[in-house]
């Protein structure tokens, strides 16, 4: 069965190193293979009037902070009007916007002065469902014979396997629900108030368009694009082994490029490697960009065993990707740790090192937690992480907060534990708004309260998180042979040390990190005999005569080396 085409066609870096890669003139519309990008849910951000709820003015208020920090782009979670009952996942209007976050005039102002700041925006796209509440749906449920009716996907009698598929195990019993209205079933993918849209449905087709070509027309750079392998599973196909329509994407690809030259769609497709070719497209003709979920998780694996070889592994299965595409890797998103493709056996190992009690886990596969709670607030595992974070192939993610330390609060249902207000400063309610109590309860006690973890406090504090990672995106950014260049695993001698060397255009850097407690020694040859600069600590240069490197490194330890060939 195929689909009717309807889309077309504050510590800075030595100034040797600033000086020496300074990057070349990259093509605009490959900006996303070397971004910085923040993760952010308007709602949690910062609230301007006083109501206990972000808004786009207080994001307008903070973006000079987003700058300084060093962030290229900004990923927004929905800011649609919406019920609410998913966090803005349930999309009631994709026209709109939510006026408990502003008018339509605060979120043109906030994109005028994101550009003035040299910042793009990305934007949640949600269209592999809608609300309940959504007029659509609210039709579409009146009669069979609806205008809206076929915009869903409905079943007269309820199919065998409905109660297979669910993306929240646990909490949903069933991917069928009676609709009591008409006597017939609707398809949801995810909750209950979420009905999938039918994209076998030409209409549909057209209506997502019109919606990508209203936001581009508004200013976006970007979509990330929600839940890629159920907006193109063909309805009513094999649920364990569902149907694709890879078609879609490239049509998506097409069409936004159409209107924008260089917006790109950053996917997000759990999938086993050797499906990303179909995502991406043989030749880059698909989705530009897509989370590296496979190696995310054999990542947290690393973290918590020390043991490198699954996470080599993942990087060499995920290594072979158009040019034009890029990875975007990350720590900590706004969902749960996904550890779904690990065997029982590691994600055990994962689960006792970093969510050993029920609380902490999420629908059998995962982890709701935020990082600096999960590495026991140890600032070394934690710098290491970091550091591995940007140093990895790919364009790196951070989500809100996530520069500061910031705890989740595990009283809260399913994944808003680490959807909690940003914490700006140690006055009531972090700083975050003036009303006596905020929409949803910020952390406030503990070592993850906001009297200890907050901007204020940590900008002022050279030895903070917040500004390590300040450093480590001037440190990324000065090292563009990660997002345009190949990389090598190289073979350091030692079990817990990951090495990677990336060239690009007659440029190298090779980054060192020990995944072990313990210290450990890094043993690895070069093809000529070079000079390792350190980029971090330039008195720490090395020499590698004969060609051969010996760097001792500490337990979780890190190193970044830019090469300098010794000519004969």
């Amino acid at each position: 069965m195929t689909r009717n085409r309807l889309l077309t066609g504050l510590m800075m870096l030595p100034a040797w190193c600033q000086a020496q890669v300074a990057p070349r003139e990259i093509k605009e519309n490959f900006w996303y293979k070397n971004s910085i990008i923040y993760n952010l849910e308007v709602g949690v951000f910062k609230d301007s009037d006083g109501d206990g709820k972000g808004d786009f003015n207080g994001l307008i208020d903070k973006l000079d902070y987003l700058k300084m920090l060093g962030v290229d782009a900004i990923w927004l979670a929905p800011f649609q009007p919406s019920p609410g009952q998913d966090d803005g996942y349930d999309v009631a209007d994709f026209y709109g916007v939510d006026p408990r976050l502003g008018t339509s005039g605060d979120f043109a102002e906030f994109m005028h002065q994101a550009q003035k700041r040299g910042i793009r925006v990305i934007m949640d796209l949600v269209i592999n469902h809608t609300s309940d509440q959504h007029p659509w749906f609210r039709d579409a449920r009146t009669s069979k014979t609806s205008k809206y009716r076929d915009w869903y996907v409905w079943s007269a009698q309820r199919p065998k396997n409905a109660d297979k598929g669910m993306v929240f195990p646990g909490i949903e019993k069933e991917v069928w629900t009676l609709d009591k209205q008409t006597n017939e079933y609707f398809y949801h993918r995810f909750y209950t108030f979420q009905p999938d849209l039918n994209y076998s449905n030409p209409a549909v087709m057209r209506e997502s368009q019109r919606i990508i070509g209203y936001w581009l027309n508004q200013g976006i750079a970007g979509f990330r694009l929600d839940a890629v392998p159920f907006i193109i599973e063909v309805p009513k196909s094999n649920i364990d082994k569902p149907e694709l329509d890879f078609d879609f994407l490239t049509d998506m690809r097409q069409f936004v490029q159409s209107r924008k030259a260089d917006a790109t769609i950053l996917g997000e497709a759990n999938v086993e490697p050797s499906e990303n070719g179909r995502y991406f497209g043989k030749r880059g003709e698909g989705i530009q960009m897509m989370f590296n979920f496979f190696a995310n998780q054999h990542l947290f694996y690393a973290l918590a065993t020390g043991e490198l070889e699954p996470l080599k592994s993942a990087l060499l299965q995920t290594k072979e990707i158009p040019d034009a595409s890029q990875w975007a890797n990350f720590l900590r998103n706004h969902d749960e740790i996904d550890l779904g493709r690990l065997t029982d056996k590691q994600r055990q190992q994962v689960y006792d090192k970093f969510g050993p009690d029920k609380n902490m886990q999420l629908y059998d596969r995962g982890i709701r937690r935020r990082l600096a709670p999960m590495l026991s607030n140890n600032r070394k595992h934690i710098d290491l992480a970091y550091s591995l974070l940007f140093s990895l192939p790919g364009a790196p993610v951070i989500r809100y907060g996530e520069e500061l330390g910031m705890g989740d609060d595990l009283s809260l249902k399913e994944r808003l534990s680490v959807r909690t207000p940003m914490q700006w400063n140690g006055s009531a309610n972090a700083g975050f708004t003036t009303a006596d109590t905020a929409f949803r309860p910020v952390i406030n006690s503990g070592p993850f309260g906001f009297q200890q973890v907050n901007v204020e406090k940590e900008y002022r504090d050279p030895a903070s998180l917040l500004n390590w990672i300040t450093m480590l995106i001037r440190l990324r950014k000065s090292a563009p042979e990660i997002g345009l260049g190949s990389y090598t695993l190289l073979n350091c001698k030692a079990p817990s040390v990951l090495g990677i060397r990336y060239d690009y255009e007659g440029q190298s850097v090779v980054v060192l990190h020990n995944l072990s407690d313990k210290p450990a020694k890094a043993t690895f040859t070069l093809d000529k005999a070079d000079k390792l600069y350190d980029m971090i600590n330039p008195a720490q240069d090395q020499t590698t005569p004969k060609g051969k490197a010996d760097i001792a490194l500490e337990g979780y330890g890190f190193k970044w080396y830019r090469i300098n060939r010794v000519l004969p």
